[in-house]
C-alpha cells in the first residue's frame, strides 16, 4: 500500500513539473546564482593592487634551510658486539673437475687438474659452506688473493637454500 502511495506522489511531481516548467526553473536558479556572487569586476588585478596597498601585511623573510648530506652509515653496532668474534670458515672454489678412480690414483708431483673454470672466470667465495660472493684471484706480495666483485643478495642465498 506505502508504496502504490509513493508512485502516485512521484507520477504527480512529474505529471506537474513538463521540460518548460525545468527550463524556466533552472534559469531563474541561474540568474539569482549570477546575481548573488560577486562580479568579475571585483577581482580585477587593479583592484586586487589597491587593496592590498591598504592593507598591512607582515613583512617575509625567506626560509633558511639546511643544507641536505648523505647520513653517514655507522659500519660499528655496539648491539652485535656479541657475535663479532665467533669464528667463520672462508673458503675459495677455482673450480671443479670429476674424475675416476684409477685416474686419481695415476697423479704424482707435478701432475696438472683441469678444471671446468676458464682462465679469467670469477671464482665463488663461500663462508661456512654457503655461497656468499663471487671475485677474481689477485696475487699480493708473493700470495693468492681474491677481490670481491660481487655479494651475493639475500634473496639469491634464500634460493640456494632450497636447492
Amino acid at each position: 500500500m506505502a508504496e502504490n502511495s509513493l508512485d502516485k506522489e512521484e507520477k504527480k511531481v512529474e505529471e506537474a513539473l513538463n521540460p518548460d516548467d525545468l527550463m524556466a526553473m533552472w534559469e531563474e536558479a541561474l540568474k539569482e546564482t549570477k546575481s548573488s556572487s560577486p562580479s568579475t569586476e571585483e577581482f580585477s588585478p587593479e583592484k586586487i593592487k589597491d587593496t592590498s596597498k591598504s592593507q598591512e601585511f607582515p613583512s617575509s623573510q625567506p626560509a633558511k634551510f639546511e643544507e641536505l648530506r648523505p647520513k653517514k652509515e655507522e659500519t660499528y653496532h655496539p648491539e652485535l658486539d656479541f657475535i663479532l668474534d665467533i669464528p667463520l670458515e672462508i673458503s675459495v672454489e677455482l673450480g671443479r673437475s670429476k674424475m675416476l678412480i684409477k685416474d686419481l690414483l695415476k697423479l704424482n708431483q707435478g701432475s696438472i687438474i683441469e678444471l671446468e673454470k676458464f682462465a679469467g672466470e670469477p671464482v665463488e667465495i663461500f663462508v661456512n659452506g654457503r655461497l656468499m660472493a663471487k671475485g677474481e684471484v689477485v696475487v699480493v706480495n708473493d700470495r693468492f688473493g681474491v677481490r670481491i666483485t660481487e655479494i651475493i643478495s639475500a634473496q639469491e642465498r634464500i634460493k640456494k637454500l632450497g636447492s
